[in-house]
């Protein structure tokens, strides 16, 4: 199968435009901390553990730490803009290679557009409120879309600036709220009551453990930079050990601090007594520090989710690169562009399925946030965490193939399948409390649960194809390295 390339275009990505922080910044941006503190957490406290979120988080960030050993060791010797699709090629073959891919694909596309919901939905609220300007939601959702599609379209380092700006001033804001939390005393004192048995076991913990993954999405992101890094085989553990990290310690870090503010008995009667619990932060801000820093932390929340959106992009459309690039999609998408030397054409086509879908939900006249976001959001989050259960046991398969490699049993099979196995328990929680965490019917709920079956057997048909077409390209899938 010959493959043809426009003039005017290239196969490769930019080498060489990225180092440790901007991917730390990409990473952390997609994760959208400051949206996650005000928007998701709350809601998680609600309807998981209550005062004892902290524990959860803590408990979350040693299952992401021992998924990262064997992630970050496997991307030493895979260097490939497809993630998890390369890694479950290398590890487990192409059809499971071709099930991710198309897995990935649409997972980082329906939170991309999820994100477009709560950014709408944010923005037109604001818009409202402070300014007495009323549109509706999805003008500002295509507004924030045209911008993002030119940043995407261009250079990486370009869009990797507009976010290092835009996550330092996220976590400062948020520093200066729980610091002054914790130098105030809080409610009743500093103390450790969230990681005390009696709240950690409080209310609905699986709940609250499947918001606290929800909240790490994004930061395995890492290896889709891999060829675009300076030095991969230490630039990607690197940022992936310190992206989760500093993920986990600011989650847990802050969200004790709110507990201490408002105290553990009185944090769940408190979110509850609120008509909108994304309000809560600025209580707190407005409580003990200021209406000064509640302003900041207004316009940072929706700065915060276009951080977000920028960087979900970038993601999706290396995987539609990634892909066409091998041959299970049409060879535009594997091409680049011959000056920014960005996946241009993945780009372009991650922004028109946006901004089908968000048409569409407007003209159903749908909620932005409590619909499109909170369905999309979580089904993006259920897509991600079998993704990373698929790449635990790739790693544990490629490892078991390269003998020859002289790694600790740790590294290469104890903690990917340790990993493995938490991950897959995490999943079944979600999925037997779906309609939690979409807010809509079980039916509904179970309905949207189809499609990641569905997805799986798309990238089945797509690799059976290519390997009935072209034997050798199917063999050689996720193998593109530096």
């Amino acid at each position: 199968m010959s493959v043809s390339i426009p003039a005017n275009s290239s196969t490769e990505l930019r080498r060489g435009a990225l180092g440790v922080g901007f991917i730390i910044f990409f990473v952390v941006s997609a994760a959208s901390p400051l949206s996650v503190i005000a928007g998701g957490f709350p809601i998680g406290i609600m309807l998981g553990n209550g005062a004892g979120t902290p524990a959860l988080l803590v408990l979350t960030l040693a299952v992401l730490l021992a998924f990262s050993v064997g992630y970050t060791t496997m991307a030493r010797h895979v260097t490939n803009a497809g993630g998890f699709y390369a890694f479950s090629s290398r590890g487990l073959g192409g059809m499971a290679g071709g099930a991710a891919g198309v897995l990935a694909m649409f997972a980082y596309n329906i939170l991309q557009v999820g994100l477009y919901g709560m950014f709408g939905g944010v923005v037109a609220g604001t818009m409202s409120v402070v300014f007495a300007i009323e549109l509706p939601w999805w003008v500002y959702s295509l507004l924030a879309m045209t911008s993002i599609a030119i940043l995407g379209y261009r250079n990486i380092d370009l869009s990797a600036r507009v976010l290092s700006f835009v996550v330092v001033a996220e976590y400062l804001a948020i520093l200066i709220l729980d610091f002054a939390i914790l130098r105030s005393g809080g409610d009743s004192g500093i103390n450790f009551a969230s990681f005390e048995a009696r709240h950690v076991g409080s209310g609905t913990p699986s709940i609250g453990l499947l918001f606290c993954f929800a909240a790490f999405i994004g930061f395995e992101a890492t290896t889709i930079y891999g060829e675009e890094a300076k030095n991969p085989q230490r630039t990607i553990p690197i940022a992936t050990y310190a992206s989760v990290l500093l993920i986990g310690v600011f989650y847990t870090l802050s969200i004790w601090a709110m507990v201490v503010g408002v105290g553990a008995d009185k944090i769940v009667p408190t979110l509850l007594a609120l008509q909108d619990p994304t309000t809560f932060i600025y209580g707190l801000s407005d409580h003990f520090v200021g209406p000064q820093l509640t302003q900041v932390i207004r316009v940072l929340f929706m700065v915060s989710i276009y951080a977000g959106l920028l960087a979900f992009h970038n993601a999706a459309a290396r995987y539609f690169y990634a892909i066409g690039r091998d041959g299970l999609l049409p060879k535009q998408l594997g091409t680049t562009h011959r000056v920014h030397q960005s996946p241009h054409m993945g780009s372009a086509l991650q922004s028109l399925i946006a901004a089908v879908v968000v048409l569409v939900f407007a003209a159903l006249d749908a909620d932005p946030i409590l619909q499109l976001f909170a369905w999309f959001s979580s089904l993006a989050t259920l897509c991600v965490i079998l993704l990373m259960a698929m790449t635990s046991a790739a790693v544990l398969m490629y490892f078991h193939r390269q003998p020859q490699l002289q790694l600790g049993f740790m590294r290469k099979r104890l903690l990917p399948g340790l990993a493995c196995i938490a991950l897959l328990f995490v999943l079944g929680v979600a999925v037997l409390h779906f309609d939690v965490l979409t807010g809509a019917s079980k039916s509904l709920s179970y309905a949207l649960c189809a499609v990641i079956p569905a997805a799986l057997i798309t990238g089945v048909l797509l690799a059976a194809r290519l390997r009935r077409l072209c034997p050798q390209r199917y063999l050689e899938l996720g193998s593109h390295k530096l």
